[in-house]
Formats: structure tokens, C-alpha cells, sequence
């Protein structure tokens, strides 16, 4: 007999993980969105503004100690839920900061929490993963790029009603506030364990966690894939329609096509990456997708011209989507700590990457700024060979069966 979707358990730890993925894609966004207005309000040149946005990478990156030690102390459940309030409440410290150096405080906080939500929900994925024996890590990566989609939607309706960041993030922090409460009933508990992705054989006469050491070869493999595929993926958001527009000489009506480009084929992907990763194995999607992103956009890069940039950003998008997902997963099953390590990586990444790529722009040209952005992925896929994946793939989700 069917189990009713209603009360699918596997379905309910789905839609809460995924209001917590939703809730980072959507926060991210939202800030990012309304640069050009906190930069007005504060007076800030373009290199504070720069500086502005590397505090946050700065916040994410220092982040693994204290990350590692709320893990064991919290477990993902509480730390997702509290650093998911707290990057609410950041979007209105934000908008109230009264000059830059507080401003900066705010976004390495922010880089902080960022790192906070990103290991425990994904850490809530995969043991939803390993309990239920379904892939879902993909999905839920999916919907932080709807998040990120859904933030620019709304931040450009409150632009076109009122000039307000207090008010915009006044109502980006309330749907916060209600993603929050609507994840909260449906997470795993973390039980007897602090941390839920803990080797299965652990027993409970050993609740107290060894101190950190030095990462396994592995998981240092699974941070330079993390760090080049998170540069590629927040690198490709930021620089694509700048590049049609300067190096394409695309129109102006164009030049926004780049973002959709690549953000509409990660939706894709991700919503397919699962059935992927049960076909063929985590380390071969990730493998062979990013060397089709790297290939991709390489060629593109040298052809020259809008349309071969379009084919190759979407060669981009659909190819490093499903790195973070597999990346994660795999380090999960290293414990919290190796998750830690790497979710600390990959949220550098992301927030370091643009200004990266923009500093190696400003000391050639976009063209190689790009390049660097192919590089990442080609070096994304010879990290992959390196990588301790899943020994056999999982089945992909299906109904519940009684």
C-alpha cells in the first residue's frame, strides 16, 4: 500500500532541508542585489566596496574552528536553525549599519553564519541521504539556486516601489523568519549523537568526539575540489554579463542573458543530478561534468561572439552543478569535521572567487579572467580522480512503499 506523500517521512526532511538550502540561496542573493544601494548610502568607492565583499570571504573562511566546535556542541539541527535567524537578523543590521567599518563587521559575521548554516544543512542532506537510502543532494542544492532567483525577483520589485534597503530587507528577513519555523518540525534530529553523518558503527559508550586532526588526504582532495568548483560557480554569476557586454559586445538587452544562462541549467541539472549520480556514480558526474565545463566554456572563450559565449556558460552551468552536491556528500561521510573543513572551502570560494577573477581581469582582461574560470573547472575534474567517493551508488527517491 502506498504511504501517503503527506506523511512521507523521507518527503517531510526533504521540504525542511530544503527550506534551509532555500533560505541561504535567497539571503546570499538578497544582500548582493542591493550593493549598488548600501554603496550610495555609506559613500563607499568601488574598493571599499571590494573589501566589503571579501569580509564576508574572509568571515567564511576563518569560520572552520568555531563551525567544528557548534557542530559537536549543537548538531546540525539547532546550529541550522540558529544561524539560519541569525542571517535574518543580519539583513537588517545590514541595512541600519551607520558606516563602513560596521558595515564590514556585519559581513564577516555574515561569512560566519553563512559557514554555520551551509555545514549543518548540508550535513542534515546527507543523513537524510544515508538514512532513507534515496538521493536528494541535488535537489536540494536546486532550490539554494531558486533561492538566489526568488531574491532577485523580489529585490527588483521593492527597487521599482520604494528606494528603501530597511524596507527591502525588512521583508526579505520576515520570509526568512518563516522558512525558519517552516524547517524547524520536519529536521532530523541529531539524537544520541552530536553529529548525525558520525560513522553508523560509533556507539553510544563513546559520546565523547576524538579533538580534531590533521585532514585525511582525501578530504583535502575534496577542498581544492570545493574551492575551484565554488570559484567557477559564484565567478560565472558575477563576470557573465559583463563579459557579453565588454568582450562579446553583446546589447545591453542581451548582456543579462549570461546569468540566466547559467543559473537556469544548474536548476536543471541539479534537478536531474540525482538520477545521475544513481546511474553512474558521484565521482563520474562529478568527473566528466566539470571537464564539460571547463571544455565548454574554453571554447567559447576562444571562438569569440555572443552566441558561442551563451553555449559555453550553458556548458558551464550544466557541467559544475552537480560538484558541490557530490563534493559534500562524499565528505559527510568523513564525519563533521571533514564537512566542516570543506564547507568552510567552498563558501570561500564562492565569496572569493568574483574578486578573484576580477583582480586577474584588471591585470589583463576579461578574456583570461574567464580563462581562469575554465581552469577552475578543468581542475575541479583532476581533483575528482583523487576523491574517496560512494563505493555504490544509492537509489534515487521513490513513494514509500508499506
Amino acid at each position: 500500500m502506498r504511504v501517503s506523500r503527506l506523511h512521507d517521512p523521507f518527503l517531510r526532511g526533504q521540504l525542511a532541508i530544503a527550506a534551509l538550502f532555500l533560505s541561504l540561496g535567497f539571503q546570499y542573493a538578497t544582500w548582493a542585489a542591493r550593493i549598488p544601494a548600501v554603496k550610495s548610502d555609506l559613500g563607499l568607492t568601488a574598493a571599499e566596496v571590494g573589501v566589503l565583499l571579501m569580509a564576508a570571504g574572509v568571515g567564511a573562511a576563518v569560520s572552520f574552528p568555531v563551525v567544528a566546535w557548534l557542530m559537536r556542541r549543537l548538531g546540525s539541527r539547532r546550529l541550522a536553525l540558529l544561524s539560519q535567524l541569525g542571517l535574518a537578523l543580519l539583513l537588517l543590521a545590514l541595512a541600519a549599519a551607520p558606516n563602513y567599518p560596521a558595515a564590514l563587521l556585519v559581513m564577516c559575521v555574515d561569512g560566519v553564519l553563512v559557514g554555520c548554516l551551509n555545514v549543518s544543512m548540508n550535513a542534515q542532506g546527507a543523513a537524510l541521504e544515508t538514512r532513507h537510502e534515496r538521493n536528494t543532494m541535488a535537489k536540494l542544492h536546486a532550490t539554494f539556486s531558486a533561492g538566489s532567483l526568488l531574491a532577485a525577483l523580489l529585490a527588483s520589485g521593492m527597487t521599482a516601489a520604494t528606494g528603501s534597503v530597511g524596507a527591502h530587507f525588512g521583508v526579505a528577513a520576515a520570509l526568512l523568519a518563516v522558512l525558519g519555523v517552516s524547517a524547524r518540525t520536519g529536521l532530523l534530529d541529531d539524537g544520541a549523537r552530536a553529529d548525525p553523518t558520525a560513522p553508523a558503527e560509533r556507539t553510544e559508550k563513546q559520546p565523547r568526539r576524538r579533538r580534531w586532526t590533521v585532514p585525511s588526504r582525501p578530504t583535502l582532495w575534496m577542498c581544492c575540489a570545493m574551492v575551484f568548483g565554488t570559484v567557477a560557480e559564484g565567478a560565472m554569476n558575477d563576470w557573465s554579463a559583463l563579459y557579453l557586454k565588454d568582450v562579446a559586445e553583446a546589447s545591453a538587452e542581451l548582456a543579462p542573458l549570461g546569468i540566466a544562462v547559467v543559473s537556469g541549467m544548474m536548476v536543471v541539472a541539479r534537478l536531474f543530478a540525482d538520477g545521475w549520480r544513481a546511474r553512474w556514480g558521484d565521482g563520474r558526474v562529478v568527473l566528466l561534468g566539470s571537464a564539460v565545463a571547463g571544455a565548454g566554456l574554453a571554447v567559447a572563450l576562444v571562438s569569440g561572439g555572443v552566441a558561442p559565449a551563451l553555449a559555453g556558460f550553458a556548458c558551464m552551468g550544466l557541467g559544475i552543478a552537480a560538484v558541490t552536491p557530490c563534493v559534500y556528500a562524499a565528505a559527510a561521510r568523513q564525519g563533521s569535521d571533514a564537512l566542516t573543513l570543506v564547507a568552510a572551502m567552498g563558501t570561500t570560494g564562492l565569496l572569493a572567487g568574483p574578486p578573484l577573477i576580477g583582480f586577474i581581469a584588471g591585470a589583463s582582461n576579461l578574456a583570461w579572467g574567464m580563462g581562469a574560470v575554465a581552469a577552475s573547472a578543468v581542475a575541479v575534474s583532476l581533483c575528482s580522480t583523487r576523491i574517496r567517493w560512494t563505493p555504490e551508488p544509492v537509489a534515487t527517491e521513490e513513494p514509500s512503499r508499506a
